[in-house]
């Protein structure tokens, strides 16, 4: 089996410049704050980033946004955080807002391969603005199209050692989506257990799609 336990000073060789980045969490919840630590210590630049928020200031992604190491934002919201908004407005950072719910499957649809998904959110708005539209049994809808990223930054509450992995409660929100829709799937978990310790009942995320598993309460 291969060894998928690194260190944070391993991961750091896979954080480049320019590149599209996923981040699990819901205003900071479910967030993996060791690896956007590692983000702000690269001084990576010129990134991507897909997350359901801009977190706080001081919290989950937000320090990205402080520190001016994003160039484009897509999210559901940004109002939690003024800096984000500010940016937006000097036309300093590009922001992409999306729909929640729309924001979602369109992860789901870079996991499963699809060629994106029809919904009625949005029509009659600004959201439609430069979308293909369709009319099905007479009711309009948007083509929004599916997303992926070069790396998906996610938590988990525990993996064993193959990648398995187990959320906490509603900090699983986007993580799991966001584990299928990158090319590398770095996890930063709270507890890090032999092969065989979780029921495979209990299992959210399949080892197979995750690469890394960083674990900060050991080497």
């Amino acid at each position: 089996m291969t060894n998928k336990q690194a260190s944070i000073q391993q991961v750091t060789e896979y954080l480049k410049d320019g590149m599209t980045i996923m981040v699990g969490g819901f205003l900071a919840v479910g967030t993996p704050e060791g690896l956007i630590k590692a983000l702000i210590d690269q001084k990576v630049q010129n990134l991507t980033l897909i997350a359901n928020d801009t977190g706080f200031p001081d919290k989950g992604v937000g320090p990205l946004v402080v520190n001016r190491q994003i160039k484009k934002v897509i999210a559901s919201h940004i109002g939690t955080n003024p800096e984000t908004g500010k940016q937006m407005i000097a036309a300093e950072m590009a922001v992409e807002l999306v729909p929640q719910g729309t924001l979602a499957e369109r992860v789901r649809c870079g996991g499963a391969g699809l060629g994106g998904v029809l919904t009625p959110t949005g029509v009659g708005t600004v959201v439609e603005e430069g979308k293909q539209k369709l009319c099905v049994d007479g009711v309009d809808y948007l083509l929004e199209k599916p997303l992926r990223a070069d790396i998906a930054l996610i938590k988990a509450k525990k993996a064993d050692k193959a990648g398995n992995l187990v959320y906490d409660k509603s900090a699983r929100n986007f993580n799991p989506l966001m584990a299928m829709a990158a090319d590398l799937v770095i996890v930063e978990v709270d507890e890090l257990v032999e092969v065989g310790e979780i029921n495979p009942d209990d299992v959210m995320t399949p080892g197979v799609v995750v690469n890394k598993i960083v674990y900060l309460g050991g080497c």
